[in-house]
């Protein structure tokens, strides 16, 4: 299970082979909204936590253009740099995907294009297939809440609600064992917003599958796994921080829960979630890992804000609405490229963790 956090992208682990993963109900899903806008912003939200009216400082034309054609060059000759090039994709990535190319460097990264590369057809296949009467109940009651305030989800009659339910009611087909789960509707939302509907399917089963693998098992227990992780990797990167969460008694899967399942997609900025997942799509869930360090750390890095919240719904409350200034774009990114954590790091702290899940179960069956 370290090789989740090795430097290789996911899409370079795809099969070709279609995805058997398992997943159970979770969270709910909701939006919180705004006041409506007249128009909307430059990323289709009408209102909503998401909504801005502040413009993006542009890059220059040649920047622009520049950028553009070496992701062109890159995607051209695809399997080329996955197999000889991986750091030049990585550090493109982490550069920021221009807006242009993004809905196709992201399918490749994903490796959405592979798997519609060995199954064509499959998803009109799913599509016209009945499925299962109780889950197609629930993927209706929980359509209309994913971004609400966004030009395509606006209402039942836009094409969004429409591609939305077709999408999970295909994936719930493709893996019954699996079903359907609230916490894959944002995914699947965010990805419908970039890629045309058959694309965004794929995407979404590779990122499933690989991506947030074992997520949703019975107990998720990747899940808490991966919060002992989390704990453990914070100790090294805040420890005031880290500190502040067990005299608070504070368990991190209630406030990551969210945050992993739905890979920031609820959590962020637009600006920054869009950068976030240029670099998620490349690097994998080590990327979720870093950006929930660096909220958490920045959040609780003040011995102020440490001293006036010490109570567990106080320290709760400052981590599930973090400040603009530490979910902003910049900020996220550029922290989470100076955190001193290492690969080593994570194979290390992992290793450990589940020796000592293994120990643990071995006591337990004496």
């Amino acid at each position: 299970m370290s090789m989740r956090f090795k430097q290789t992208s996911p899409s370079q682990q795809s099969s070709q082979s279609l995805p058997n993963s398992k997943i159970s109900d979770t969270i709910s899903i909701s939006s919180t909204t705004s006041a409506f806008s007249t128009g909307p912003d430059r990323h289709g939200f009408y209102g909503g936590s998401q909504f801005t009216d502040k413009p993006k400082v542009p890059l220059s034309k040649a920047q622009v253009l520049a950028r553009e054609k070496k992701w062109l060059h890159m995607l051209s000759n695809w399997s080329e740099y996955m197999s000889k090039n991986y750091k030049k994709i990585r550090e493109r990535c982490r550069k920021g995907i221009p807006n242009s190319v993004r809905p196709k460097a992201w399918f490749y990264l994903s490796g959405g294009q592979s798997l519609l590369e060995s199954h064509p057809n499959v998803y009109q296949d799913l599509l016209e297939q009945q499925g299962d009467p109780q889950i197609i109940e629930e993927i209706k009651r929980d359509q209309h809440r994913q971004f609400p305030m966004h030009e395509m989800f606006l209402d039942e009659d836009r094409p969004g609600q429409k591609e939305l339910f077709n999408l999970l009611k295909a994936y719930s087909i493709l893996n019954p064992q699996t079903g359907y789960c609230q916490a894959q509707a944002p995914i699947a939302a965010f990805l419908l917003m970039h890629l045309p509907a058959e694309q965004a399917f794929w995407a979404f089963v590779s990122i499933s599958d690989k991506y947030l693998k074992d997520y949703f098992t019975p107990g998720m227990e990747m899940l808490q796994r991966d919060a002992k992780l989390f704990m453990a990797l914070l100790k090294r990167t805040s420890p005031q921080a880290h500190r502040h969460l067990i005299k608070a008694k504070v368990e991190p899967l209630m406030f990551m829960t969210d945050w992993f399942l739905c890979a920031m997609t609820r959590t962020l900025k637009w600006d920054t979630l869009l950068r976030v997942w240029d670099c998620f799509l490349c690097e994998g869930i080590k990327v979720i890992f870093k950006v929930s360090l660096v909220i958490v750390g920045a959040t609780l890095n003040s011995h102020k804000v440490r001293k006036s919240n010490k109570e567990l719904c106080d320290v709760l409350s400052l981590l599930k609405t973090p400040k603009d200034e530490i979910i902003e774009e910049e900020f996220i990114m550029q922290n989470i490229m100076r955190l001193n954590i290492t690969v080593q790091d994570f194979i290390v702290e992992h290793k450990r963790i589940e020796m000592q899940i293994r120990k643990q179960q071995a006591q337990n069956l004496m």
